[in-house]
């Protein structure tokens, strides 16, 4: 049960709204002043806080700072914009001016409450991945993403722009995202443009904005996400299918720091960090001149290289697990578990979709769950599909056996491991664990 502190100092209106919540099984505890508050109860023992703005002694919005986080609602009988303004600035949760609906004081409460408990889960979630791993969000613990994390630490307080490579699915816009949390432009815009998925005769017109008339069917101004990220941070996804005349103009950004909306004549200043990200190959296409080689050394101040998951080791099973538990909380489950069979599934699976795909599938899983566990039938996860001439009635170390037998002769030690979807590292290990000699080794356990 949420627990709710009023701080009212008109007797009349205090007791009706804790008759009017505790009737809606809230419990409610009350108080004349801040100072009667704070000697009677402890602010940390309830979810919402009511006060009204003007009060005998301290004013209700000292709750705000002596709350330490937690949600205030500040009730007030003047009416004004200014009061209002004033107790938002002060970091109020909400207002409400009395006389007030009761249907609405519920609904802000309801809301308010929701909220909070949403941060909380997110800030508890947060939590636990930064006690965990050295950059949040980014889990693993193989020296690729080690290396990653550390490049990530040192370029972050910088506005250098960053190129991110990797994959489909590697994980790119997180690390965008971690660089920009750990800048001195943390407080400001992150803006997220994804160049595939904008048609090539908007681009522009997305990237810079236009003036109303600029062209046919600009029948008002727009803002460009440029300059919607002014003072903070703009990451462009796919930069690799930006058209060459967008190129040319997000030079000139970079340059020179200005920017000319389309149809006018009006140079713009604007303060951007750039990130960008691509599973392209930039150089190739800077020498098939379908990229400016002068972006791209613009782009490529500092490079980030996202490795595919399955050159990540035993990174795949910590993900799952992490991915889990959102999973679970964000659908309002009890927390499920991997089976054995499932863990061995993941581990072993090439993920050719890496993380998005590996996010995916337990999604998937934890949505058609009926128990308490996730098998690897309700995870999808078909290990003959890149090995088709593997046999479906071999347990999964079996499978591993019979495949590294067989193939040994014919491949390295890397490009063994690269088929299989594990480390040269992780085959060695097996190799140990089930007592398979490399060729012309017979004496190794």
């Amino acid at each position: 049960m949420n627990r709710i502190l009023i701080i009212e100092d008109e007797a009349v209106i205090r007791n009706a709204v804790k008759k009017l919540l505790e009737r809606n099984d809230y419990a409610v505890d009350d108080a004349e002043s801040v100072e009667e508050a704070l000697q009677r109860f402890d602010p940390g023992d309830y979810q919402l806080i009511i006060a009204d703005i003007r009060l005998p002694g301290k004013p209700g919005t000292e709750m705000i700072t002596l709350a330490d986080g937690l949600p205030v609602l500040i009730m007030t009988s003047y009416a004004s914009v200014r009061s209002a303004v004033d107790a938002m600035k002060l970091g109020a949760a909400d207002y409400i001016s009395k006389p007030f609906d009761h249907e609405e004081l519920l609904l802000v409460i309801r809301r308010l409450l929701r909220q909070y408990r949403d941060s909380r889960t997110t800030r508890a979630l947060k939590s636990d991945l930064e006690k965990t791993y050295p950059v949040a969000g980014m889990i693993g613990n193989c020296p690729a993403m080690l290396r990653v994390c550390g490049e990530i630490e040192k370029v972050s307080p910088t506005d250098a722009s960053v190129l991110i490579l990797g994959e489909s699915g590697t994980g790119k816009e997180l690390v965008a995202r971690a660089i920009h949390e750990r800048s001195r432009r943390s407080e400001a815009p992150f803006i997220t443009v994804n160049c595939a998925a904008i048609p090539e005769s908007l681009v522009e017109s997305e990237l810079f904005g236009h003036t109303r008339g600029a062209f046919t069917g600009a029948e008002k101004a727009r803002t460009g996400m440029i300059q919607a990220a002014d003072g903070g941070t703009l990451f462009l996804d796919e930069i690799g299918e930006l058209p060459v005349g967008a190129q040319a103009r997000l030079l000139r950004v970079l340059q020179d720091g200005e920017m000319r909306q389309i149809g006018s004549d009006r140079l713009q200043k604007v303060d951007i960090r750039l990130l960008a990200a691509t599973n392209r190959n930039l150089k190739q296409m800077v020498e098939d001149n379908s990229f400016r080689s002068d972006l791209y050394f613009r782009l490529q101040v500092v490079e980030i290289t996202l490795p595919p998951l399955r050159e990540r080791d035993s990174d795949a099973l910590d993900l799952a697990r992490t991915l889990l538990k959102q999973t679970c909380s964000q659908m309002n489950r009890p927390l499920l578990t991997f089976t054995e069979e499932a863990l061995q599934a993941i581990g072993h699976y090439h993920w050719p979709g890496n993380v998005r795909e590996l996010k995916n599938a337990i999604e998937r899983a934890v949505i058609l769950s009926d128990g308490d566990s996730i098998t690897t039938d309700l995870l999808g996860i078909e290990l003959t599909r890149e090995n088709p001439s593997s046999s479906a009635d071999l347990s999964l170390e079996d499978y591993f056996k019979q495949y590294v037998l067989t193939h040994q002769n014919g491949m390295t030690e890397t490009e063994l491991a690269r088929q299989l979807g594990i480390s040269r590292k992780t085959l060695w290990e097996r190799r140990q664990k089930l007592g398979i000699p490399r060729p012309g080794n017979p004496n190794a356990s």
